[in-house]
Formats: structure tokens, C-alpha cells, sequence
């Protein structure tokens, strides 16, 4: 087994929050939203409802032109994020705001190497606004070690997916890098997409949990209490994209938007309770 020794990292928020879930017998909550959408006047408050729904974790997407696993859902958040003319530097200012009431909540940016080589200092830019982890869609492991570094430095993490088809061989190498937590994906396919197979997911996410300590959460198909109940059995949390991303599109008030993600979130976090 790897074990988190062997995973040296700085005592992070994420690294926290986890030690303080399995303490308390829970499951970890992740959420996600686009940044910047359907407007910036959005993302903060939403951010916040989010939390006081239930959420242990929060992963904010960095808006691209054009990202490889997304479903229409999160595709058309991110056309109506650059719409608006989002950026990274925004996304970053986004967070800072965030943690003038929040210091505690982990946020984790999930989007594409292209965005964060763009900027140069990222890593350090991003720690002084509050950024604690880094999930890069199209990073491959053996391309990560420079950046990874940048983030340790800086008391960041960077998080890497598994999949279905990801071979024994690979996944072990993955999780041999992996810090912050290991993030499942769910099926094969894009994000939101449904007929999730807890059972085979089961399978596969007990079978990595016994080579390594780095928690295991599991994303992709979620939307309901159910389903993240289901998962949850196999893993130590799940995320939760989609549904909430379908949420901020359907109103124009972020008051009325912010409480219908809390109440969403909420929903959910009870059925992980109830399951824990």
C-alpha cells in the first residue's frame, strides 16, 4: 500500500477537511460550478450557498473554449462564462472574494493546462487569492512533476483523475503522485451524463482504495441523494457537477439561484449522512 507518508505534502485545507470528515465518520460533499457563470454575479454567492448547503469541498471550473470531457451542461456554462469575458485572473479575484468571509472551505480549480500556463507565477498568484488545489484535465501525470512543485510550494495540491478504462499499471502510477485526493470518474463518457453503474464503480474504487491512504471520491452522473449515497459506500466522497450547473443557467436573480443550490446541495448531503 501507498501510504499517505509517502505522499509528503504541506498540511493543506484539503488535506484537513478530509482528516476531519474520517474522524467524524462522514463523506466528503463536493461541488462544482463554471466561474462567471451565467454572470460573475453569480459565482460568489453561489459559492457561499453552496457551503451552507452542505458542502465540505468546492471546485470552481475555470471557463475554455473547448474541454474534452464535459457534457452539454458544463459546455454551455463555459460558452456563457467567456461570453462574458471571463478570465483567469477573474476566476483567481473570484476566490479572493470568497475568502473574505470563508477561510476554511478547500477550493479547488479544475480546467486546462493551457489557461494556467498562460499565467505567468500562477501557483503563487493563486495561493494569495486562496486557491488550495489544481484538478487539470489534460495534464498526464508524467508531465506534472514541475507544476506539481509550483503547488507544493505554495501548500496546493494537485489532484489527478482515474477512469474506467485506466489500467492497474497506470492508475498505480497515478496514485503514486497523487496528493489532495484521487478523483474517480464514474463512468465512460462526459460529465452528466447518467446510467451510472454503482456496482461496477464498487469494484473499481474498493480495489484502488487498498493500494493507497489518499482518499477516493468519485464524480461523473451524480445528481441525485441516491445515487451519491450509493457511491459513497465504495469511496470517500463524491462530486457533484452538473445538476448544480444546470441550476445557475435556469435563473436571473442570484439570490433565488443561490438558495435553490443550497436547498439542491442539501438534499444531497442528507442522503450521505443517512448513508454514513
Amino acid at each position: 500500500m501507498i501510504t499517505a507518508e509517502a505522499h509528503a505534502r504541506p498540511n493543506t485545507r484539503i488535506k484537513r477537511i478530509f482528516a476531519q470528515l474520517k474522524e467524524q465518520g462522514r463523506k466528503a460533499l463536493i461541488s462544482f460550478i463554471t466561474a462567471g457563470d451565467p454572470s460573475p454575479a453569480f459565482t460568489v454567492v453561489g459559492l457561499h450557498a453552496l457551503v451552507a448547503g452542505g458542502a465540505d469541498l468546492l471546485e470552481l471550473g475555470i471557463p475554455f473554449s473547448d474541454p474534452e470531457a464535459e457534457g452539454p451542461t458544463i459546455q454551455a456554462a463555459n460558452e456563457r462564462a467567456l461570453a462574458g469575458g471571463i478570465t483567469l485572473k477573474q476566476v483567481l479575484n473570484m476566490v479572493a472574494e470568497f475568502r473574505q468571509q470563508d477561510d476554511q472551505t478547500p477550493i479547488i480549480l479544475m480546467g486546462y493546462l493551457n489557461s494556467v500556463l498562460a499565467m505567468q507565477d500562477f501557483a503563487t498568484k493563486a495561493s494569495y487569492a486562496g486557491v488550495d488545489g489544481l484538478i487539470m484535465v489534460n495534464l498526464p501525470p508524467e508531465e506534472g512533476n514541475e507544476l506539481q512543485a509550483q503547488l507544493a510550494a505554495c501548500s496546493m495540491d494537485l489532484i489527478y483523475l482515474i477512469a474506467p478504462t485506466t489500467t492497474e499499471v497506470r492508475a498505480a502510477e497515478i496514485i503514486s503522485k497523487a496528493s489532495g485526493f484521487i478523483y474517480y470518474v464514474s463512468l465512460k463518457g462526459i460529465t452528466g451524463a447518467g446510467n451510472v453503474r454503482t456496482d461496477e464503480v464498487g469494484i473499481r474504487t474498493n480495489a484502488l482504495r487498498a493500494t493507497t491512504e489518499i482518499p477516493l471520491c468519485v464524480g461523473f452522473g451524480i445528481r441525485d441523494a441516491q445515487t451519491a449515497a450509493a457511491l459513497s459506500e465504495q469511496s470517500d466522497g463524491v462530486v457533484v457537477g452538473s445538476v448544480l450547473v444546470e441550476k445557475m443557467a435556469a435563473g436571473s436573480d442570484p439570490a433565488v439561484v443561490s438558495q435553490s443550490l443550497q436547498d439542491t446541495i442539501a438534499d444531497i448531503r442528507q442522503g450521505l449522512d443517512q448513508q454514513s
